[in-house]
């Protein structure tokens, strides 16, 4: 899953612009590199940030959704918001999945949303929301506590009538570094859930604190977490750099099928 960000203020400047031609160029650069998806949203999320108005957000995405969908339309792409209604009118415009970093705990009508879109859904964790998440995380067992999120969220969900569903743990999302290494660790445990799993560790601080370097030069740490990631169970990589986690992906898939 490449991402996209169609803002100005998201902490990878590698992924974001707000320019018509630069978002189509590094579009076309993630599918040229093998994406599978295509990952836009408008808002960041990164910590401290505020909650964005769902107006203003559907107002940057109206106007290059139809763009990326005519000039890329072999390729699956998904919403990055938590709003309901970005999630519907960017679904009914050519969408193909919802990626909620809340969990439909920002906006309350979501989870209806979704079940009345029938849409994919990415069903992420997070403790608190983008402006406080960071303050002060905390959990008496992470691991044991996001499992059981997700399977309440999960029930609540497929109640609905909703069965396409993605889970992300979230990493970074209202995590300490103790905390992102320890769900990173239990990664095969979240197979339990019947669900696809999406990690999204690209140039995070799992890897820029760990090795006391900036998000600019984080490539090298991010491949190593992902091909981990990918050894663990993961079956969806959220990344910056596509040519990188595929080439991880096919080296990954090579060894596997030529070992005696």
């Amino acid at each position: 899953m490449g991402i996209v960000n169609i803002n100005s203020d998201s902490f990878f400047a590698g992924s974001r612009s707000t320019e018509r031609d630069a978002i189509l160029k590094l579009t076309e650069k993630h599918i040229t590199e093998g994406a599978t998806f295509i990952d836009i949203g408008a808002s960041s999320s990164k910590p401290g940030s505020t909650i964005s108005n769902a107006e203003d957000e559907w107002k940057t995405l109206e106007r290059i959704i139809p763009e990326l969908l005519e000039a890329f339309p072999n390729t699956y792409f998904s919403i990055d918001t938590y709003h309901a209604l970005v999630a519907k009118n960017a679904i009914e415009m050519g969408i193909d999945i919802v990626n909620d970093i809340s969990a439909g705990s920002i906006d309350n009508t979501m989870f209806d949303t979704i079940a009345a879109l029938n849409a994919p859904y990415v069903l992420m964790h997070m403790q608190g929301n983008p402006q406080n998440m960071q303050n002060a995380p905390h959990y008496e067992d992470v691991t044991k506590e996001v499992l059981l999120f997700f399977s309440q969220q999960i029930q609540t969900l497929r109640q609905k009538g909703v069965s396409n569903i993605i889970v992300d743990p979230g990493f970074g999302f209202g995590k300490t570094q103790a905390h992102n290494y320890q769900l990173f660790d239990a990664l095969p445990l979240f197979k339990n859930l019947n669900a696809p799993i999406l990690v999204g560790i690209s140039r995070k601080s799992m890897v820029t604190k760990v090795l006391n370097v900036d998000a600019a030069n984080a490539l090298n740490g991010t491949t190593v977490l992902n091909t981990l990631a990918i050894l663990k169970g993961a079956n969806i990589l959220r990344v910056h750099d596509v040519q990188q986690a595929k080439e991880a992906i096919h080296l990954l898939t090579f060894a596997k099928n030529n070992t005696n």
